[in-house]
């Protein structure tokens, strides 16, 4: 199970975010990840809960976020209900979408999951809700993965087996690099993984 920790920055000037401590296990059932988030001065602000089945679907997600809070699913495309701070509100929303994304790696070891790519694919496109900080605001968003590394990289156990991935936005041709080793992001933009107390875990 690993077990570690992210920082999260801006991706333009690389200021320091939050800090996403986190544990993840493949199970019976596909897999799931859970966090904590903090702010760069080590207080709470937030939380991440999501399961995938062994397709790569979310079966349920829970996050938090300045007293926000979103819980969804894959449910015709994908169904979520975001819950306003003062908890009197709660609006409810449908998307013909895969998956969910947002500010946390979990969001990219899940899409690689649904995509189960293989290098010599051709780019592959998906439709995403993604929920941005610090509100939760739901937003539809296209992009187009490919995988175009696998290496093996020797360790002092197993060779350790990294995926890079080009993500594209389909909206505005940015592109960005994701390096994936197991279910741990080593590396994506606005992230680095700091901390890690276990080997990523080997999906079959």
């Amino acid at each position: 199970m690993p077990r570690g920790r992210y920082s999260l920055h801006d991706p333009h000037d690389h200021s320091l975010l939050a800090e996403e401590h986190f544990q993840c296990a493949p199970g019976p059932s596909g897999w799931r990840y859970v966090s904590q988030v903090t702010t760069p001065s080590g207080d709470h602000a937030g939380s991440v809960d999501l399961a995938l089945d062994d397709l790569g679907r979310p079966i349920r997600l829970e996050l938090h976020a300045a007293s926000w809070q979103v819980r969804g699913a894959a449910l015709d495309g994908v169904t979520w209900v975001r819950t306003d701070p003062t908890g009197a509100h709660a609006t409810e929303g449908n998307v013909r979408a895969h998956a969910f994304t947002g500010t946390s790696p979990a969001f990219l070891i899940a899409t690689t999951r649904l995509l189960r790519l293989t290098p010599s694919a051709s780019a592959t496109r998906v439709r995403l809700v993604a929920f941005t900080d610090p509100v939760l605001a739901p937003r539809t968003v296209d992009q187009s993965w490919a995988l175009i590394a696998r290496e093996a990289h020797a360790t002092d156990n197993a060779p350790l087996t990294v995926d890079e991935y080009q993500v594209t936005a389909l909206d505005t041709g940015e592109q960005h690099t994701v390096h994936i080793a197991g279910d741990v992001v080593l590396a994506g933009p606005g992230i680095e993984l700091q901390h890690l107390e276990s080997p990523p875990s080997v999906f079959s």
